[in-house]
């Protein structure tokens, strides 16, 4: 089969190359991969591609084999799934607890751009706990991820500010229920009881000093690429007591195909909206992996193999 891997070239960091299809084990059905989609944080790792690395964890498209353990979606059903690698190929196996079946309510093109994004999303607020009525700040707030939890925290009853420095992506995310936008930390007027944080460097500690007594900031990502440098001092001017936790998607208590079927039931009822930024054949993917590095696709890009 066909199947994209990467060069470490970064002016066309993948390439076609012939695999072999995989070998399901007992538990992973056979999906015929339909469209897929692409995340910031691939874009960094084929900078430096690991070898044997095969990149690929957001896709939608066909089951053409169950799983062999009779788990998961039958044969000739349209899902969604979340592998941890090697997506972006005609074939991919899945384990069928990252499998989720798509209703005809929702697109293909739609269900590859839920998974990581939709995941993070729905697994930090929970990791933020009761929403309605609070104040949330949202850093980094023009991805996929920004997207979605702006949708569900004001869904949820939460007053979101979400920072961002493209006014477009402003102007969407007030549509989808944000009360505040702003286009840098340091115009945010707190306090807020929760900070969502996912830029890191100089963005970090400004949030923090925008954060309640006794807050929680949610540390969910590092996108500036730099460190972060924190003074304990500096909680006693606003943050005193407050708790800053870590977080990764793949650190929860409920199952992958769960919370799958969670985004796409949503999806299906109007209550959430995937924000697709740019469709295209997967031919075109080297083209739109530097376009989405160099933030010139607002949005999903979602790559099809029609």
């Amino acid at each position: 089969m066909r199947a994209l891997i990467p060069t470490g070239d970064p002016a066309e960091p993948v390439a076609f190359a012939d695999v072999p299809e995989p070998a399901t084990r007992p538990h992973e059905a056979l999906v015929k991969v339909e469209a897929f989609s692409v995340n910031r944080g691939e874009t960094f790792k084929l900078e430096k591609p690991a070898p044997g690395e095969r990149p690929g964890k957001d896709i939608a498209g066909l089951v053409v084999q169950q799983a062999a353990d009779g788990s998961g979606p039958s044969g000739i059903t349209r899902v969604v799934g979340h592998p941890m690698a090697g997506g972006w190929a005609e074939y991919v196996a899945v384990p069928t607890d990252a499998l989720t079946a798509l209703p005809d309510g929702v697109s293909v093109l739609q269900g590859a751009a839920l998974p990581l994004a939709g995941l993070t999303a729905l697994r930090l607020l929970r990791a933020a706990g009761p929403l309605p009525g609070r104040r949330v700040l949202l850093t980094g707030a023009s991805g996929g991820v920004g997207h979605y939890v702006t949708e569900l925290a004001a869904a949820a009853g939460a007053q979101v500010t979400a920072v961002t420095r493209d006014a477009e992506r402003g102007a969407r995310l007030a549509g989808l229920g944000a009360a505040d936008i702003v286009h840098d930390v340091a115009d945010a007027c707190g306090p807020y009881d929760v900070v969502l944080e996912s830029t890191g460097g100089r963005a970090l500690p400004l949030a923090l000093a925008r954060l309640a007594r006794r807050g929680t900031l949610i540390w969910f990502g590092q996108a500036s690429r730099t460190p972060v440098t924190l003074d304990f001092f500096d909680f006693f001017h606003g943050p005193e007591s407050a708790v800053i936790r870590h977080f990764h998607y793949l650190d929860a208590d409920s199952r992958l195909d769960d919370d799958l079927a969670a985004l796409v039931r949503l999806t299906a009822e109007g209550r959430l909206h995937p924000e697709i930024g740019r469709v295209t054949d997967w031919a075109d993917t080297a083209t739109a992996l530097t376009d989405l590095r160099d933030r010139r696709i607002r949005g999903k890009a979602v790559l099809t193999l029609s």
